[in-house]
């Protein structure tokens, strides 16, 4: 045995799998980064690192490079993604007590440009070939079959029902009377919703003193599906139903953000900003295509254009040290999704060399994180108010996750949209919303509502 790292990178047939890189969507396990055909996914575990507090990121940095420093690289593609690559998700929170985390695997399946690849990974001395890594990924799919993974959707299990579009009952068990798949329970979790939108209310308070602009204040349901959650299934409904989001699953961290907090090729780094959303149901019966609605209730609401421009700033600030040319829209445009339309930025920056080198995306999220869009401003204070009124450890939620490579590399969305999945039936579902003044907490409660649907419909709760 030798501790050397290894990997090989070879080409792969992607007319074997026409449904790109969701067709490897296949096991509860898998580690995935994907948009519309193209991605990541990664099987088994050869290496992880761990660790909590402020210096989560750097050491999590320091332990990649280390690891890939004098790894032995055969790469026959030298894409973004081939080589070496770790899987990541971050704990929001400074303060969290979960742990953040960076995972290598065994086999990991890559799609880009029209182009797909496989590598394996290793520390042991057995060779590696072509035919030893395209064994290595049969034996991760055939466990699959054997398994009988992924072989039914969230939708087919979905129960009969008819919706009530009212709020629950605050405090009750069910938060609201949903259509559920066969059996399922849906409860609130750190807060009730009474007590979620007094949190908003004193938040808004907060802001209207002078002593912060912006906060973002989250909530949870819990979700017990006795049939059992799949992660392999609600990944593949996310990729089909968000194909313009990042589908990411992570160690029970499963969902489809809309939100890139820095993605890294060569010298370049781009991000996309969102802040101010709109309920796509809030349109039906208003005048005129939806589309045209979206931009006036949003591009024209000083409101959300405000909370839009405090996200943007927040980021461009904190990049800016590492930059030496950034753009950025003039005018955001309107994302839109199937559940919700978003004030919308993309940010484009050329690296410069900081110290000697070009920052790894690592040294980037360390200095952008948490940024207003999912925090506040300042952020001191708004996180020490969040800490105050949410009676709720994130965890993951809202925290970086995505992948890198040995070449500096990688894509991290922001966690949103998503779930951890918590035991064998029961998952708990996180959403947040930005709160200025003038918010109004009625008002952000149903904004949370519809953010958790991406999680609900993939989990057959058609909401």
């Amino acid at each position: 045995m030798t501790s050397t790292f290894r990997t090989l990178t070879v080409p792969l047939d992607g007319k074997t799998f026409p449904g790109g890189l969701p067709s490897f969507l296949v096991r509860d396990d898998v580690l995935c980064w994907t948009r519309r055909e193209a991605g990541l996914a990664g099987f088994g575990e050869i290496a992880r690192f761990t660790a909590t507090g402020p210096e989560r990121f750097l050491e999590a940095d320091i332990w990649w490079r280390h690891l890939v420093l004098e790894a032995d690289v055969a790469d026959a593609v030298e894409l973004p993604g081939t080589g070496p690559v770790a899987f990541g998700s971050f704990a929001f929170s400074k303060t969290s007590r979960h742990e953040s985390r960076l995972i290598v695997p065994e086999i990991v399946v890559g799609v880009r440009d029209n182009q797909a690849w496989l590598t394996q990974l290793t520390f042991d001395d057995s060779p590696l070939t072509e035919e030893t890594a395209a064994a290595a990924l049969d034996r991760w799919l055939s466990i699959s079959a054997a398994a009988g993974e992924g072989t039914t959707t969230a939708a087919d299990s979905a129960g009969d029902g008819t919706l009530d579009d009212a709020p629950g009952q605050a405090g009750g068990a069910v938060v609201r009377p949903l259509p559920l798949a066969a059996g399922a329970t849906l409860h609130t979790g750190s807060l009730s919703e009474e007590a979620w939108m007094e949190a908003v209310a004193a938040g808004v308070a907060e802001i209207r003193t002078g002593a912060l602009e912006k906060l973002v204040l989250a909530r949870d349901v819990v979700a017990t599906i006795p049939s059992g959650v799949h992660a392999a299934d609600v990944l593949r409904e996310l990729a089909a139903r968000y194909r313009e989001c990042w589908t990411y699953g992570v160690d029970g961290l499963v969902g489809a953000t809309p939100e890139m907090l820095i993605q890294v090729e060569g010298r370049t780094a781009q991000a996309r900003v969102l802040a101010g959303t709109l309920d796509r149901r809030d349109a039906h019966g208003e005048d005129g295509a939806p589309m045209d609605y979206a931009t006036r209730v949003l591009a024209g609401s000083e409101k959300q254009r405000h909370e839009h421009e405090i996200a943007i700033q927040s980021l461009t600030k904190q990049l800016a040290p590492f930059s030496e040319a950034m753009n950025a829209h003039d005018e955001p445009f309107i994302l839109e999704l199937p559940n919700v339309w978003h004030l919308a930025s993309d940010v484009k920056a050329e690296l410069t060399e900081v110290e000697g080198h070009v920052p790894t995306c690592l040294a980037l999220i360390n200095a952008l994180h948490p940024t207003a869009a999912v925090c506040g401003t300042p952020t001191l204070v708004a996180g020490e108010l969040i800490r105050k009124l949410e009676h709720l450890d994130r965890g993951p939620y809202a925290g970086p996750v995505g992948w890198l490579d040995a070449a500096g590399n990688g894509e991290w969305g922001i966690a949103l949209r998503g779930a951890v999945i918590e035991s064998e039936d029961t998952v708990r579902l996180y959403a947040g919303c930005g709160i200025v003044d003038g918010s109004l907490p009625e008002a952000e409660l149903a904004e949370t509502w519809a953010k958790f649907r991406p999680m609900l419909e993939s989990l057959g709760i058609n909401s």
